[in-house]
């Protein structure tokens, strides 16, 4: 069984060249998958490996940036390993919007849970944004909730130009990481009654019993996992190797999906040639699967 763990922590980090060696050589050392992006205002990351080894790793990671608690954090558990790799990166933001995050800004963020936030979505006046990108919204998301419908996060303050100020506007996201800086952009603008998804979705279904969930599908994620539903369970999605996008159980039951080639929003867009290279590859799938070993392309659901 692995432990996935996901995180944020918003604070000033210096030496990120030299903590990238540290950790990419932590990471390696107790075989932990996944991603951790390292910048000046702080970290995110999910990543995946024994309970004893990430425990090891978030232990490291407070050591290095001095902080006693993250922001914001998840755990789950799954049968199999979500990542192929684990990689340490470093870039100007945690999440791309051109804004900075400080203890000062930061604080003024309004954070809500739970039963809260399921009355403040049910009041009629709120305004409640799905801050992620269309094809995880497709997947799953809260009742009444709208999608900017946009592919690039830094493209995001486009869509809160056109809010109406006056109204409360509730937002959310995976983690909760892009809200965090979507509820600071509003700030500057004026905006009074921004509230943000504490822990985001994942953290909601984990602590929130279907019965008294708003939430409708199952939430994205971006591993071999796909997508997961409540109490953080593995979900039913699979991923079209033709055009990456997510997949239904009743997605694949259109005459145009097939394993590891296409679906129905590819078929038609797909080169033969491309189809038989996919096809071809398949077959080397099958083919290690069925000698029991496994393909470096091989995703497992």
């Amino acid at each position: 069984m692995f432990t996935i763990f996901g995180f944020y922590k918003f604070k000033n980090s210096n030496f990120l060249r030299k903590n990238k060696e540290f950790l990419q050589r932590e990471i390696l050392k107790n075989n932990i998958k996944g991603t951790i992006i390292l910048s000046q205002e702080g970290i995110n990351g999910t990543i995946a490996g024994k309970k004893r080894n990430i425990s090891m790793i978030i232990k490291s990671l407070k050591k290095v940036f001095k902080f006693k608690d993250f922001d914001s954090k998840n755990t789950s558990q799954c049968e199999f390993q979500p990542f192929h790799k684990g990689k340490i990166k470093i870039k100007k933001e945690v999440v791309p919007l051109g804004i900075k995050v400080n203890k000062k800004n930061k604080k003024l963020n309004k954070y809500v849970s739970n039963k809260s936030w399921n009355k403040l979505i049910s009041n009629k006046e709120t305004l409640v944004i799905d801050a992620r990108k269309p094809f995880e919204h497709s997947v799953g998301t809260f009742k009444n909730a709208i999608n900017p419908k946009i592919q690039n996060f830094r493209d995001f303050p486009k869509f809160l130009k056109k809010i109406e100020k006056t109204k409360p506007v509730a937002m959310f996201c995976t983690g909760g990481i892009r809200c965090e800086k979507a509820s600071i952009f509003l700030k500057n603008k004026g905006f009074k009654n921004v509230f943000q998804l504490k822990g985001g979705i994942l953290n909601y279904l984990n602590k929130t019993k279907k019965k008294d969930s708003l939430w409708k599908g199952e939430c994205f994620v971006f591993d071999n996992r796909i997508s997961l539903k409540h109490k953080l369970k593995q979900g039913s999605f699979s991923m079209c190797s033709g055009c990456r996008t997510p997949l239904s159980v009743q997605d694949k039951k259109s005459n145009k999906y097939e394993e590891g080639v296409s679906c129905s929003r590819c078929y038609d867009t797909l080169t033969s040639t491309q189809k038989s290279r996919f096809r071809m590859r398949q077959s080397q799938i099958n083919v290690a699967k069925k000698s029991g070993k496994k393909h470096k392309f091989q995703k497992e659901y």
